[in-house]
């Protein structure tokens, strides 16, 4: 169906109409669909169309959301009655390799930007799984691969186009309308204009990239986290460590606990000197396995997260920054993993997963701990919901009085009204509300609060 008009005509689709329910549900990459539906869900085809749209909203009085990729855990974009905009057709990625740059539409993934910059010899630090479409995983922060020499990606976006609450198309940056572009790096789905493009300053490639992985029994958590806290102190910015608390991936079902680092490095003598205080690991001989990888290409890192987190799978997810040592808030969580219904479920852990310090006061994105937790329930059958989602909440419950926040791209925004707020700086969190009045003073755009997503 389209709505005509002075303005232009517009593809949308609206509740009761044929093909609707088919349209809502391919909003959500998860398998788990939300019962919440807008009223209408426009496809823009370019950033007239998203202006166009919001006008219409605005006069109609319907609360705008907006949908990049549609891979938010609970499905943010899905909201009860309103507007959703898909932008999943603007998907433009144009390199300038001279000046080490690109634009690129929020609907181009992180394996598409990936591969776009890797024959150009550069890179940016996209999501560590590949499937994720840019525009909300930069409005989000941005917790993506070598965090320790690039930072969050937010701050690697150096502008961005948008469209405001009056439906008027703007350029953002540190000079023009800073205040917008604060925000558009790290308000999420709170965010009170939709970004039709980004302007992305990009690194260059690393000469080699390799992995080290050590394998353990879930029951040596302790003395692993206790070690991996040691060892991050010391190992140089361009390795990232990951810890994953889940289950072999041998058959034997066996619980285990995992720890990778990957390197980005000038050459392969680097590699090796820059991952010696890893490869000394003390518990070395306990390990039930060892893997050596590389060099490897951004293409095979994807690649691993991507049989992680599969399209198709029914899927949960909550996150939690901390003040307190992996070795304090890992064995907790390693208990709760013993007992996940589904085998396939998993705690994924990290220090410092947006580089070292508190992070920059020039974006509404706050670090707000020194270590990261993010707990996955991944299941099948629809009769197991409420099993692996009780048991997430539940895993991430023992954890909470351990926090100091939350992440807003991955957090589960229905398990208490207080996640958004945790997810910000006190200061970060004022600053939303200030600029929110200031640019939507009429609320055309959904906001963050737990009632703006009813029905589950």
């Amino acid at each position: 169906m389209s709505a005509g008009g002075p303005a232009g005509r517009l593809e949308l689709v609206r509740r009761g109409e044929p093909g609707f329910e088919e349209v809502r549900a391919a909003m959500v990459w998860n398998a788990r669909k939300p019962a919440r539906s807008p009223e209408v869900i426009v496809r823009a085809a370019d950033e007239r169309d998203v202006a166009r749209a919001v006008r219409l909203a605005g006069s109609a009085g319907m609360p705008v959301a907006v949908r990049a990729g549609g891979h938010n855990w609970i499905g943010s974009c899905l909201r009860e009655g309103g507007m959703l905009i898909d932008l999943s057709r603007l998907d433009g990625c144009a390199v300038d390799a001279a000046s080490a740059t690109a634009v690129v539409g929020p609907a181009v993934t992180g394996r598409e930007l990936a591969a776009a910059l890797a024959g150009r010899n550069l890179a940016f630090p996209v999501g560590h799984c590949g499937s994720v479409a840019v525009g909300g995983y930069l409005t989000s922060g941005g917790l993506g691969w070598n965090p320790g020499v690039w930072g969050p990606a937010c701050g690697a976006v150096v502008g961005v186009e948008a469209v405001t609450a009056d439906g008027e198309l703007v350029r953002c940056d540190e000079r023009d309308n800073a205040d917008l572009f604060w925000a558009a790096r790290g308000a999420g789905a709170g965010l009170f204009a939709v970004v039709t493009r980004f302007r992305l300053a990009l690194r260059r490639l690393p000469a080699v990239i390799v992995r080290d992985t050590y394998v353990f029994a879930l029951e040596e958590v302790e003395r692993v986290a206790s070690w991996v806290d040691e060892v991050a102190a010391v190992l140089p910015a361009r390795v990232e460590l990951s810890v994953i608390l889940g289950t072999q991936a041998d058959g034997t079902g066996r619980k285990v606990v995992s720890v990778t680092a990957t390197c980005f490095a000038g050459s392969r003598e680097q590699a090796q000197r820059s991952l010696e205080a890893f490869g000394a690991c003390p518990w070395a001989g306990r390990a039930l396995e060892r893997t050596r990888e590389g060099p490897v290409g951004f293409g095979a890192l994807l690649d691993a997260s991507d049989g992680v987190w599969r399209r198709g799978d029914r899927c949960a997810a909550d996150t939690l920054w901390s003040a307190r040592e992996l070795a304090v808030v890992l064995p907790p969580l390693a208990r709760e993993v013993e007992r996940a219904p589904s085998g396939r479920s998993l705690v994924l852990a990290s220090p410092a997963p947006a580089g070292p310090g508190r992070g920059p006061a020039d974006m509404a994105f706050s670090i707000l701990g020194s270590s990261y937790v993010v707990g996955y329930a991944i299941w099948d059958d629809p009769a197991d919901d409420a099993a692996n989602t009780g048991w997430l909440r539940a895993a991430m419950d023992r954890v909470g009085p351990l926090g100091s926040g939350h992440y807003i791209a991955e957090t589960d925004l229905l398990a208490g009204p207080e996640r958004v707020r945790r997810s910000f700086a006190p200061q970060a969190w004022r600053r939303l509300a200030e600029l929110r009045a200031r640019w939507d003073p009429d609320g055309v755009f959904a906001p963050f609060p737990r009632d703006a997503w009813r029905r589950g």
